[in-house]
């Protein structure tokens, strides 16, 4: 018998579970990796590069190879270490990064060309002209990735919590049980945290928390915990959550973290049935499970011949230690079992995926072992990626071949394995004859060869020679890599290893799943909603709802089946033809007091205000100090010292802060007063050619001019009346008490759909907007265009004064092929977002801002910035959008399409 096998003595396999379909068994308690080795299954997974064969490495969160899916639909789980999911009833599990099969994977035809798949081939290949990146993205986004995400959402909640502690203890070892109980002895509150099942010994008055992962410290004592609560794809319990995030507020923390064992590095130390040496112990006195029955121990230190004893016990061969030491230690010389030193192992050979022979060098001397196994023990490394994230120093210890911390800027300390406390090893290293299947990254396919190339082509830097070969950027994060590469880099450099450098440890510690960031915070949580004040009104309607920052407003309102063009282009010609009506309540609202409003007012709009006279308002726009538009919208006198501003709906916080701003930082001394209205008022538009006889009617006054106001009531709530016109045609803006408006709205909508009219969204207020020119914050004001570019330079106050004043005077903002505002016409559809260019092939000249069809007539028309665009008028160009295979002609003109005269919208 040969291969992984079950021990007797432990639990029976009565938990049931697939691996690519086949159905297996496992005992209570098991790991995936152990209940594989278990079922004698020694390949598991496939390498990203190369799709080289690969079986498990380790036993805990290290693990670079034994990566599989779990799960199924919402649950699917990708890219999850077997050696961290405990099998439960039912679990599902596939392979990953294969086809058609695990054992016969076509991709594995990538090692035939490994020669040209060298460290930085991507940067020597995949260059051009743009057109061929086209072709590149197909190649790539195959090849990208291992396992695939999940399409299904995710059906289970996951939650967040807050703690407070004396005393963080991460690692439920020996040394983390001590320090726990340390610290609980003079009185402080502990809550100690294993990412394992289990800790080492049961301890009273402290609170544990098993399957919880310490991913991330932060400043001043915070710490960031992950808790499984059920595992990987495995359904929790009605009503609980299947993870946890902690937010942990602690005095001080320790750091148990213990240690993790390198492999080393030879020709073939990827091939199945090459392990950790503490991994099978692990799996032999924990899961009663005997990994191979053949064993080849290679190793540079004491702590493996605790292996062999154990593999010894269970009933496997040890075949022959292989110690890199020229001297015997006193463990070494003791041992029941035949010892070699001065020995490496140099390459290891198989058949069908399995191990079948070591060869090793023993004191120059080439020897071969018959072994389904190969136990390495490289070395320990200290686990220090959360005293690096705390600031810690880390200082260079020789004995042990590892870094260990050092001084901490914070309240952390280490003890343990994670402190250093390690057995010491031996530095020889033997030659390898074959760097280019000597690998040291396994997951990503980064072998000794790799390194040395990357030297060779000028990549010194330990942080540029990682991303150029990709070393330590897998899923990994290099644990079991990132020693073994910094000594090749020292080695090929001529340095010592603290010369070579050392990576940054950022968090987080291990994976996490992106549902436990957000924690309650998904779906419809994702952030606060805000629910209009006329929202019934709307919902007994069927609108189509849109998202708009944190509001939801309604986009159209189909009847009959229509489609969402079809329903706002009717509702559009509504307007232009009889009326309609749209709520704008969530437009941002601004009461300007004091006897220094206009003051505060003139130093933030790049138009007058001043000189406004009560009862009337006008169109503004704001800058920003560089002299980009901000935001615009309207402002209004209602009295001698009190105005009301008005700006665009996504606006309205940014706008708050700048107003704050100006007032606070910039003009102190001046006697004003600014609350934001924005909920406290419901507005109600009113647009089309019969919106003055509804306002009459319903008011019993004359209305306003354009651009007047009025005081009214309206079915008997207080309401104020603004003239003014976003569609083109004669238009009001009316204002009640949001509380009190519902009745505003019926009484609105009721004298609109006796003239013909209807309400209308927000997709037929684009289309209004766009035939009369208007432009909108963040599609042609898109943060980079000037009054200048927005051709609204005549509006601008002569004597300045505001924000933006001198950032208009640079010569740039008034250079003549600037990205300038014009018009579109077509023919055809123009695709929104559409480059502009004057034939397939040349420079890009600009872009499509905002694209409809016309209301009222045939063809369509488009607002967009193009290079020099006013000396462009007249031209014919091409819009252009390859990734939807859309083009237009177009015609460049004035960016207005309708009622260029202006009659329509006043009396």
């Amino acid at each position: 018998m040969s291969g992984p096998s079950r021990l007797p003595g432990g639990p029976a396999p009565t938990l049931r579970f697939t691996f690519d379909g086949v159905p297996l068994r496992a005992s209570p308690g098991d790991t995936l990796a152990a209940a594989l080795l278990a079922n004698g299954i020694g390949l598991v997974a496939r390498s990203f590069k190369y799709h080289r064969p690969r079986g498990i490495l380790s036993a805990g969160v290290e693990e670079p190879n034994a990566l599989v899916t779990v799960g199924e639909g919402g649950r699917r789980e990708p890219n999850t270490r077997a050696t961290d999911v405990y099998v439960y009833d039912g679990l599902v599990a596939r392979s990953q990064n294969r086809w058609p099969s695990l054992a016969v994977d076509l991709g594995a035809i990538n090692g035939l060309a490994a020669r040209f798949l060298t460290a930085g081939f991507y940067y020597k290949t995949f260059f051009g002209p743009p057109s061929r990146w086209l072709l590149y993205e197909r190649f790539i986004r195959r090849a990208a990735g291992l396992g695939k995400a999940p399409t299904a959402p995710d059906p289970d909640p996951y939650e967040h919590r807050s703690v407070f502690c004396d005393v963080l203890v991460v690692g439920g070892g020996p040394a983390g049980i001590a320090a726990a109980r340390a610290a609980l002895q003079v009185g402080e509150r502990v809550l100690l945290v294993e990412q394992d099942r289990v800790v080492s010994e049961a301890i009273d008055g402290a609170r544990v928390l098993t399957r919880t992962t310490a991913t991330g410290l932060w400043d001043h004592g915070f710490v960031t915990l992950v808790q499984r609560l059920v595992e990987p794809g495995q359904p929790p319990a009605p009503g609980q959550p299947a993870q946890r995030l902690w937010h942990v507020r602690t005095r001080r923390i320790v750091l148990a973290t213990g240690a993790i064992e390198r492999p080393l590095t030879f020709a073939g130390n990827d091939r199945p049935g090459v392990m950790l040496s503490q991994a099978v112990r692990r799996y032999i006195e924990r899961f009663r499970v005997l990994p191979g029955q053949r064993i080849v121990i290679a190793t540079n230190n004491d702590d493996a011949y605790a292996t062999a004893d154990a593999i010894t016990a269970a009933g496997g061969t040890v075949v022959a230690i292989l110690d890199s030491r020229a001297e015997k230690s006193a463990i070494a010389s003791a041992a029941a079992h035949p010892v070699h030193t001065n020995a490496f192992p140099i390459s290891t050979s198989g058949k069908r995926h399995h191990l079948h022979s070591v060869e090793a060098d023993i004191w120059t001397e080439r020897t071969r072992f018959e072994a389904d196994l190969l136990a390495v023990s490289g070395g320990f490394t200290p686990v220090v990626h959360l005293h690096s994230q705390a600031g810690g120093a880390l200082d260079w210890h020789e004995e042990i071949q590892a870094f260990v911390p050092g001084a901490s800027r914070q309240a952390v300390s280490s003890v343990g394995a994670a402190a250093g406390d390690l057995p010491p090893v031996g530095t020889a290293v033997a030659d390898l004859p074959n760097p280019k299947t000597s690998f040291i990254d396994f997951q990503n396919d980064v072998t000794a060869a790799d390194i040395d190339l990357a030297w060779t082509e000028g990549y010194r830097s330990v942080e540029h020679l990682k991303r150029y070969t990709t070393l330590g950027m897998a899923t990994d994060q290099g644990k079991t890599s990132n020693m073994a590469a910094l000594a090749r880099l020292a080695s090929v450099a001529g340095v010592t290893i603290p010369q070579a450098g050392l990576t940054t440890f950022r968090a987080p510690f291990t994976p996490v799943t992106l549902g436990a960031l957000a924690g309650a915070d998904g779906g419809g949580h994702a952030a606060p909603s805000r629910r209009l004040a006329l929202y019934d009104r709307h919902q007994r309607l069927a609108p189509i709802w849109q998202p708009l920052g944190l509001w939801h407003r309604p986009r159209a309102y189909p009847i009959a089946g229509e489609t969402l063009h079809q329903a706002a282009l009717r509702e559009a010609r509504a307007v232009r033809t009889a009326a309609g009506i749209v709520d704008v309540s969530t437009l941002a609202k601004f009461a300007v007091v004091g006897p220094d409003a206009a003051a505060l007012l003139e130093s933030v709009c790049a138009t007058g205000i001043a000189k406004l006279a009560v009862g009337r308002g006008r169109y503004t726009f704001l800058l920003r100090e560089d002299g980009m538009v901000m935001d615009d919208g309207t402002v209004w006198r209602l009295e001698e010292n009190r105005y009301l501003l008005t700006s665009s709906t996504g606006g309205a916080d940014r706008m708050e802060a700048h107003l704050s701003y100006a007032h606070r930082v910039l003009a102190p001394h001046l006697r004003v007063s600014v609350v934001a209205q924005q909920e406290h008022f419901a507005g109600i538009a009113l647009a089309g050619p019969c919106a003055k006889a509804i306002v009459a009617e319903l008011t019993g006054i004359a209305p306003p001019a354009h651009m007047g106001l009025a005081h009214a009531e309206i079915a008997g709530v207080a309401v104020l009346i603004l003239a003014a016109s976003y569609s083109g045609e004669r238009a009001f803006e009316l204002y009640a008490v949001a509380s009190d408006a519902g009745a505003v709205w019926d009484a609105v909508e009721a004298a609109t759909r006796a003239r013909g009219g209807a309400p209308y969204g927000l997709e037929a207020l684009e289309f209004l907007r766009i035939e009369k020119g208007h432009i909108v914050i963040g599609a042609e004001a898109d943060g980079r265009t000037t009054p200048h570019d927005l051709q609204l330079e005549r509006m601008l106050r002569k004597s300045g004064g505001f924000i933006g004043t001198a950032g208009l005077t640079r010569p740039a903002l008034s250079a003549p092929d600037r990205l300038q505002l014009v018009g579109l016409t077509s023919e055809t559809p123009i695709p929104e977002g559409a480059m502009l260019v004057t034939a397939t092939g040349e420079p890009v000249l600009g872009h499509v801002t905002s694209a409809t069809g016309r209301v009222l007539g045939e063809g369509a028309i488009a607002l967009g910035l193009l290079a020099a665009g006013r000396l462009r008028i007249g031209e014919r160009l091409l819009a252009t959008s390859p990734t939807r295979n859309q083009s237009a002609h177009v015609t460049v003109r004035a960016p207005l399409f309708y009622d260029a005269e202006g009659t329509r919208y006043r009396d």
